[in-house]
C-alpha cells in the first residue's frame, strides 16, 4: 500500500499562542499522555458524513487525522499551559473541498488550543480566550460487537497491499471471544483476547472452497497468515491498525459502519 509523502510544514495558521486559558491547578490536571479522542464537535462547522478527525497524545507528539491528512505535532503542558504551537508535519492529499475546508479549520483550532479540561468522557479545547475551540468524544478500545472490512493485508513479504479490487475481506468481533468473517473468498473463525492495547488471534479455521480469481487466493492465504502474527491493536476513528510484535503492520481495517 502507497503511503503519501510526510514533510515538514507549518500547518496551515501559526496560531498565536498569547495569554492563558482557565485551568486546573497543574497538580490536579488530568493526563493527556496515551489518551486517544475523537472530533465531535467544531463550533462554525457542519461535521459531515466522512470521517471524523482525530487526535492522540503519545510520546510527546499530538498526531491524528485532519478527515483528510495525516498530522503530527510535538506537545507540551507548561505552567498549566498546553502548547501545541511546535513544528508539525503533514501527508498532502487532495480531498473534496468542503472537507478541505473543515480540516483546516479543525488544524486551525487545534493549533490556537491553549488549555483543555476533560468532564465525562470529552475532551474540550479552550483558546487563550478561554473560549471553546473543540470537543473530542474518548475513542472507544472496545472490539466486541464491532465489523470491520480490510484495507491493507501483510502479504508476507515485508509489503502491506491494498485488497484486490472486486474482493471484501471481512472481520466480525463476537462478544463470545470470537472472530469470524469472509477472508475474501472462504468465510473463517478464530479465538481473539483483546486488552487494549494487546490483541491476539487463534489459528483461523475457513472453509476450502476454490475460488477462480488466483489473485483473490494468493490474498486470502495472506490475511489467514497475518491474523496469527497481530499482537497489538490502535484504534483511530473508523480505521484500526493491529501490528505485529516487531511494529510491523499485519492488517488495516475500516469500520463496516453498515453492520
Amino acid at each position: 500500500m502507497r503511503m503519501p509523502t510526510m514533510r515538514t510544514t507549518a500547518l496551515l495558521l501559526a496560531a498565536t499562542m498569547a495569554g492563558c486559558a482557565p485551568m486546573t491547578a497543574i497538580s490536579e490536571m488530568p493526563a493527556l499522555e496515551g489518551t486517544a479522542w475523537t472530533l465531535t464537535s467544531l463550533p462554525g462547522h457542519e461535521l459531515g458524513s466522512t470521517s471524523a478527525p482525530t487526535l492522540r497524545f503519545e510520546d510527546g507528539r499530538a498526531s491524528g487525522g485532519d478527515g483528510c491528512n495525516r498530522y503530527s505535532m510535538p506537545y507540551a503542558l507548561e505552567g498549566g499551559r498546553l502548547d501545541l504551537s511546535g513544528p508539525a508535519m503533514s501527508t498532502e492529499m487532495a480531498c473534496p473541498p468542503e472537507v478541505m475546508k473543515r480540516a483546516a479549520a479543525y488544524l486551525a483550532a487545534l493549533r490556537g488550543s491553549t488549555g483543555f479540561r476533560i468532564e465525562d468522557g470529552r475532551l474540550e479545547l479552550l483558546g487563550a480566550d478561554g473560549k471553546l475551540r473543540l470537543t473530542l468524544a474518548a475513542q472507544s478500545q472496545t472490539l466486541a460487537g464491532t465489523s470491520w472490512r480490510a484495507s491493507g493485508i501483510n502479504n508476507g513479504r515485508n509489503a502491506v497491499v491494498s485488497v484486490v479490487l472486486g474482493s471484501e475481506v471481512t472481520i466480525a468481533f463476537g462478544a463470545d471471544g470470537r472472530a469470524s468473517g469472509s477472508a475474501g473468498c472462504n468465510s473463517f473463525t478464530a479465538g481473539y483476547e483483546a486488552t487494549a492495547p494487546q490483541l491476539t488471534f487463534t489459528a483461523p479455521a475457513s472453509t476450502r472452497k476454490m475460488c477462480e480469481s488466483a489473485d483473490v487466493m494468493r490474498q486470502e492465504q495472506a490475511f489467514l497468515a497475518a491474523l496469527p502474527t497481530v499482537a497489538t491493536m490502535r484504534f483511530e476513528g473508523d480505521r484500526l491498525e493491529l501490528r505485529r510484535a516487531d511494529g510491523a503492520l499485519a492488517l488495516a481495517l475500516m469500520r463496516d459502519k453498515g453492520k
